[in-house]
């Protein structure tokens, strides 16, 4: 019994030596720069001979833990990690010891900066320390935290990733202050909160731990409802629904500007949503929105014409008229501006584009059927900037951009944005007679003026206006313009396009609520097209008034949140085709709401909207979104909604108008054009994850969506070559589509991503059902970027370089044509490259080269009859490759 009792005092000594001698031990996280394994051995092994206990690096976080005695110092530790060859917070490596390491071993030393770097760009002052925090509760909480421990004063800075602290030494201490603030939730520069404290944060509070400290956090926002975390700004309350601007403190809230990918998938959005930023739009030419997409494989872009060379939008392999196309998350694409809309927003204005596949928010209407894709233009710059682009390809098209930036206050800021293009030469690569693209000229311009008073009284404002005027010529190279088509032999078409916008967004945010918040957006647009198609003329006017009141709040906290609201919209049109006018009025109040639903590994969202349309009678349409984190690494997601719009089966259908097909619709007792409205249900799930290659960061998503319509405006191309028939769905009509895209990074400043996507889509049209034409079912994607590093003065190469393979296309029924009119059942698979090489002297010179099609493939037979285009077998619209050969651009960019 006594060996018992004395080897369990034994045991009790060790136990309390040991537990005494751990807590003379201190733990701490610092960060450090790695790439392998051989970085991990080589940074443990340095800090364990500097006196360390333990020294734990993770290559994935980028950080090492370290315990440490009284008798070691963590400067003295991170000071040998440093002379070993890795920068880190507090000392950087010199570029000799840096150089000397294996090559595997060479971590980016740019995208990180130093914490003396970090000190030296927030000049922090000794009673400022670095404290991690996304929104305005964050603030309230840390503030409230510190004071509690006896501090006097204490102001969380966003911006800076700071708190500046007021106190008595005799009272507390900074350590003190600071373990308070680290209990309530937010990793400090010397404690860090428990993961399960972390975790209990509200939703909208989970700051991003791996980001070091210093370094701006691009997930500051200063209202909680805010959903898009992963942007760059987010967005006040004039249109709190998305996080859409690319501003430094505008209206969508406070900006905190950070290095990010030029195309990111969002992490924390319950929907797919693709941001892509100014970087990606900067890879090709980009003239405007039509050619944005070159780089991405989510969205297909196609010419629809052969003679007007008109593009469009696919997006799972539906039509572009299926997508919600907005400007400043406001209607814009649509309508009479459906067929050349994309040409209207130019390149060099775009800040940013969001793309999101499947159902979208109720909050922004019920026309989104495959999904929507916002565009949003430069509006705030750090310093006041004037930018001006030029550029001209070798066939004959220039164009020139001015966009100008400046405060006029610390409230107010203005943008002047300026588009000039224009097409002259005489392009005629497949020697048809016929223009590949039509000449003529454009004037764009726009004034933005932006009013931001958030922080302070809570309101903030947008502002802005528009006009357009687009004149183009196209058809044969001998038409004469200024003669009428009756009095001349050689074809021609005319189309010549006004358009005036002006809109505003105001919003408030309730003081001492950031999570509520009251936005009023309202839209008017006038657009007016005239426009003749050999002997066929069409014309029309289109005058629409958009409104839309949203206000958002919370129940209980921020892991529920909901908005409300109410929209109203009112398109007039006027058209004209040959000798039919046709007039009406679409009236459409309607009211929504939309709940969110944040868990600690999961987010929903559940929406619903009514809207009581005077010509489609009341449309109910609901949404819901679902995203869960199995791991940050691994997320899945789910989607399903409904969506419904009017088909304007003239201006969607006016790549047609270029051939002699006869226009037929086939009533069925609706109340446009004797049609009903369109119809459809989608469905989605995806798969995101996240792993490490090379060394780096890499990511593949897989995706797949089912679109069933329960109404369809079917545009029948099969019935016959002279006929171009439209009629509502009688019978089934889908659209299966699945992507998967890899995206990676093999080596320092080299991107690669590849897609493969696939693509079902078929209808039951009026004599059996039968595949869509022009859509492939299978398509490749390869884009390769590869970037230099950055000199002394700003200047670095860049090269870029993206491979579309397009699969065979089933083509309309040709059969009743004579037999040399006759188009294939399947159009020949095809692959088009390309390429750009740009020069960035400096912070402010660009110049760039460029080639397109540099596979020169091109549709030989574009135009079915093209000798006899007044004949009846002319057809123009017949089109399902490119129509111009490789096309070569200069281009150059100066900021002042």
């Amino acid at each position: 019994m006594k060996l018992y009792i004395s080897k369990f005092i034994l045991g009790l000594m060790i136990l309390s030596v040991q537990f005494i001698s751990a807590q003379n031990l201190s733990k701490s996280q610092f960060q450090v720069k790695g790439n392998c394994e051989m970085c991990k051995s080589r940074i443990e092994t340095a800090a364990k001979k500097a006196g360390a206990k333990t020294a734990v690096y993770s290559i994935d976080l980028q950080t090492l833990t370290l315990e440490t005695d009284s008798k070691a110092s963590t400067d003295e530790i991170l000071k040998k990690v440093a002379d070993a060859g890795h920068d880190n917070e507090k000392f950087k490596s010199s570029d000799d010891i840096y150089k000397g390491l294996p090559g595997c071993c060479h971590y980016e030393r740019d995208a990180q900066p130093s914490a003396t770097e970090a000190h030296q760009h927030h000049a922090k002052k000794d009673n400022e320390f670095y404290v991690k925090g996304n929104c305005a509760s964050c603030k309230a909480r840390i503030e409230k935290a510190a004071k509690e421990a006896g501090a006097d004063s204490a102001d969380w800075s966003a911006e800076k990733q700071t708190v500046t602290l007021g106190f008595d030494a005799s009272k507390t201490s900074s350590d003190k202050v600071l373990k308070a603030i680290a209990d309530a939730g937010h990793d400090n520069e010397k404690y860090k909160t428990s993961e399960s404290v972390y975790k209990n944060l509200p939703g909208c509070c989970l700051y991003d731990r791996d980001i070091p400290f210093g370094k701006d956090n691009p997930n500051v926002h200063f209202e909680e409802a805010a959903k898009n975390e992963d942007h760059k700004e987010h967005q006040s309350a004039s249109d709190n629904e998305e996080a859409h601007s690319q501003s430094e403190k505008s209206i969508e809230g406070v900006t905190i500007t950070g290095s990010r990918a030029a195309t990111a998938l969002s992490k924390k959005e319950a929907g797919l949503v693709f941001n892509i930023d100014k970087k990606e739009l900067l890879k090709a030419a980009c003239c405007n929105l039509s050619e944005s997409f070159e780089t991405n494989a989510t969205v297909d872009v196609s010419f629809s014409n052969a003679v007007t060379g008109t593009k469009q939008l696919k997006m799972l392999g539906l039509d572009q008229k299926y997508t919600s196309l907005t400007k400043e998350l406001l209607p814009e694409i649509r309508g009479l501006a459906s067929a050349y809309g994309l040409n209207f927003i130019p390149g060099r204005w775009i800040e940013s584009i969001q793309l999101t596949k499947g159902g979208s928010t109720v909050t922004n209407g019920y026309e989104s059927i495959t999904g929507q894709i916002n565009t949003e233009l430069i509006k705030n710059a750090k310093e006041p900037e004037t930018s001006l682009n030029i550029f001209a390809d070798f066939n004959g098209r220039a164009e020139a951009n001015i966009t100008s930036v400046s405060a006029i206050n610390d409230k107010w800021s203005q943008t002047f944005l300026l588009h000039g293009n224009g097409t002259f030469g005489n392009t005629d690569m497949n020697h048809d007679g016929f223009l590949d693209r039509p000449k003529g000229t454009q004037i764009n311009a726009a004034y933005l003026l932006n009013y931001n008073d958030l922080e302070k009284s809570g309101f903030g404002s947008h502002f802005g206006i528009n006009f357009i005027r687009d004149e183009r010529t196209a058809g044969q190279i001998g038409f004469d313009k200024n003669l009428s088509q009756d009095k001349q032999s050689a074809y021609g078409v005319g189309i010549d396009i006004s358009r005036f916008q002006v809109w505003n967004k105001t919003g408030y945010v309730f003081k001492g609520k950031p999570y509520q918040s009251l936005g009023w957006m309202n839209q008017y647009v006038y657009h007016q097209q005239d426009s003749f198609f050999g002997l066929r003329n069409y014309a029309g006017k289109q005058h629409t008034y958009y409104s839309n009141l949203i206000f958002e709040s919370i129940i209980g906290n921020t892991n529920h949140k909901y908005k409300a609201g109410a929209s109203f919209m009112y398109d007039g049109y006027e058209e004209t085709y040959l000798t039919n006018d046709m007039r009406r009025n679409e009236i459409v109040p309607g009211i929504f709401a939309e709940y969110t639903l944040t868990g600690l590994k999961y987010t929903l969202v559940a929406g619903a909207r009514a809207d009581f349309h005077n010509l489609a009678g009341t449309q109910f349409t609901p949404r819901v979104n679902f995203k869960y984190d199995f791991t940050p690494q691994t997320i899945l997601r789910l989607s399903a909604g409904r969506g419904f719009r009017t088909a304007n089966v003239f201006a969607e259908n006016q790549q047609y108008f270029a051939s002699n097909r006869s226009i037929q619709i086939l009533p069925s007792n609706g109340s446009i054009y004797g049609l009903r409205p369109e119809i459809a249900w989608n469905y989605g799930v995806s798969l995101q994850q996240e792993f490490k290659l090379f060394g780096r960061k890499s990511s593949i998503v897989a995706d797949f969506f089912r679109t069933d319509f329960q109404d369809q405006v079917l545009v029948d191309l099969d019935r016959s070559p002279q006929q171009l028939t439209f009629y509502n769905l009688e019978g089934k009509s889908f659209a299966n589509s699945f992507q998967t895209q890899w995206d990676f990074t093999p080596f320092k400043n080299f991107d690669v991503r590849l897609a493969y996507k696939y693509y079902d889509v078929q209808a039951d049209y009026i004599d059996g059902r039968r595949e869509v034409p022009f859509m492939a079912k299978h398509r490749g994607f390869v884009n390769l970027a590869y970037s230099t590093n950055k000199n002394d003065k700003g200047g670095f190469w860049s090269f870029d370089t993206t491979l579309n393979w397009v699969g065979k296309q089933r083509l309309p029924d040709t059969s009743s044509n004579p037999a040399e009119f006759q188009l294939p059942v399947y159009s020949d698979s095809y692959a088009v490259l390309n390429a750009q090489v740009s020069r960035n002297f400096n912070k402010k010179i660009r110049a760039y080269v460029g080639g397109e099609n540099l596979t020169s493939y091109y549709q030989k037979n574009a135009i079915v009859d093209f000798r006899n285009p007044f004949g009846n077998y002319f057809d123009g619209g017949m089109v399902y490759a490119p129509i111009m050969k490789a096309n070569f651009y200069v281009g150059l960019d100066v900021t002042f």
